[in-house]
C-alpha cells in the first residue's frame, strides 16, 4: 500500500516537475527574443558561417599574383589538388580549393566569361 502511495507520488511529482521545466523553457525563449538575445546568436552564428577566405589568402594559397590569369590560377589550383590528393592532405586540399572558389567570385566579377 504504502509503495503504492509512493510510486503516485513520484508520478505526479515528475509530470508536474517536466510542466514547470517546459513553462520555463517557453518563458526563457519569449524573454531572449524580447531582449533581443535569440537575434543576436541567430547574427553571431550567421558571422560564424560566413568566414570566407579574403582574396589575397586565397592568392597566397595558390601561390598567384593579381596580374595572374584565371588559366594559370586552374592551373595552380589543378596541381596542388592533385598533390595534396595524392599525400592524402585533405584540411590543405579542403583549402585549395576554397582559394580556388574564391578567386572564382573574383575573375567572374572582372570577366564574365572567366570562372566557368
Amino acid at each position: 500500500m504504502a509503495a503504492k502511495i509512493l510510486a503516485q507520488l513520484i508520478v505526479m511529482g515528475s509530470g508536474i516537475l517536466a510542466r514547470a521545466v517546459v513553462q520555463a523553457y517557453r518563458q526563457a525563449l519569449t524573454n531572449a527574443s524580447k531582449s533581443g538575445v535569440a537575434q543576436e546568436t541567430i547574427q553571431n552564428t550567421i558571422k560564424r558561417a560566413s568566414k570566407s577566405m579574403t582574396e589575397p589568402e586565397a592568392r597566397q594559397i595558390l601561390g598567384v599574383s593579381e596580374q595572374s590569369s584565371w588559366e594559370e590560377v586552374i592551373q595552380k589550383y589543378d596541381k596542388l589538388f592533385e598533390r595534396n590528393s595524392q599525400s592524402g592532405s585533405f584540411y590543405l586540399q579542403s583549402k585549395v580549393q576554397r582559394a580556388k572558389e574564391c578567386l572564382e567570385a573574383t575573375y567572374r566579377g572582372k570577366d564574365p566569361g572567366a570562372g566557368g
